[in-house]
């Protein structure tokens, strides 16, 4: 029986991206992506990267420190508990300043020769796997073998577009939001198909078949109807706010998603703590200020720590932001 396989891009995907990764120190896995990837592995997934490295032939990486780079990949992985199955990389590109690696190549996404090469290494059936990656060129390369694809259009990602490029079948924020989807396909392919209604017994076909038909009757024919008067059409809205419109809808969505399928942080609920505290201290400020007594000392105590609670909670969630 075949495998199936999850391919990932690298970049972006399973570790940060600050730009040409040339050095082992540099690799930062992604919140939350040691726990998806061994989410999928226990899908039954063979988890595979395929990379595009043009750094190789522009002189910024050489092979060797490449390999250094994802032995830093796996050994981070290896210690939250989860292994990648395979890494293949291309180290080509046709502007490339190397004289050996100056060509284009079948393995350079958006061609699909790194993934079909894993089919072939690891008996791998494209029909059952999936592609995930950032850009349009991991979707396309999936696509072209038959794979289900799935684009991460997070805050944290940016999503290059091309124009004609295939669509993914999904999008999602993280690699979480990820498992989430193709759990709800592993589901859905396991239902059972649909039983198909019980056949009437012969006799009692036969029987209904002997029945004369009935004859039918012409309709009585009706008046034409009026043609309705027409309204005064309204001015249509113009195209650009609706799309302006469409892509505030979709960015608040996307926002909300990469919340739901988000990571706990200690220091968003200590921001979130911080928070209901300055909002106490606001309503004791209230309190002293319409007193009889009219506690100015006290008023002006709680003021203050509403100030400083609430530069504490904007610094919380400062640290907590996006990386």
């Amino acid at each position: 029986m075949a495998n199936k396989a999850i391919f990932l891009d690298r970049d972006n995907t399973i570790i940060e991206d600050p730009g040409y990764i040339n050095n082992p120190d540099q690799v930062k896995l992604l919140e939350g992506a040691p726990e998806a990837l061994s989410s999928l592995k226990a899908l039954g997934y063979k988890l595979v990267v395929v990379s595009n490295q043009s750094g190789v032939a522009r002189g910024i990486v050489t092979e060797e420190t490449l390999g250094q780079i994802h032995k830093r990949l796996e050994q981070l992985l290896a210690e939250k508990g989860v292994s990648l199955d395979r890494i293949y990389y291309c180290p080509y590109h046709i502007e490339g300043v190397i004289p050996k690696y100056r060509k284009d190549s079948d393995w350079r996404k958006p061609n699909p020769g790194m993934l079909l090469a894993a089919s072939s290494d690891m008996d791998i059936d494209l029909r059952e796997s999936w592609m995930v990656g950032d850009t349009t060129n991991d979707i396309e390369a999936g696509a072209r073998v038959g794979c289900r694809t799935i684009m991460l259009a997070g805050r944290t990602h940016e999503q290059k577009l091309q124009p004609g490029a295939p669509a993914p079948d999904y999008k999602a924020v993280n690699l979480k939001e990820v498992v989430n989807i193709i759990k709800m396909k592993s589901r859905s392919a396991q239902k059972p198909a649909n039983v198909l209604p019980v056949e009437q017994p012969t006799q009692a076909i036969e029987e209904k078949q002997q029945e004369p038909a009935p004859q039918q009757q012409a309709a009585p024919q009706q008046a034409e109807p009026e043609q309705p008067i027409p309204l005064p059409s309204q001015p249509a809205e113009h195209p650009t706010t609706e799309r302006l419109l469409s892509n505030i809808l979709d960015q608040i969505k996307m926002m909300q998603r990469h919340n739901m399928f988000g990571e706990f942080s200690a220091t968003r609920l200590i921001a979130g703590i911080t928070q209901g505290l300055v909002f106490l201290c606001l309503l004791a400020s209230i309190w002293f200020l319409t007193s009889p007594t009219k506690q100015f000392n006290q008023l002006l105590i709680s003021i203050g720590f509403a100030i400083l609670l609430q530069l504490m909670a904007l610094t919380f969630y400062v640290m907590r932001g996006p990386r």
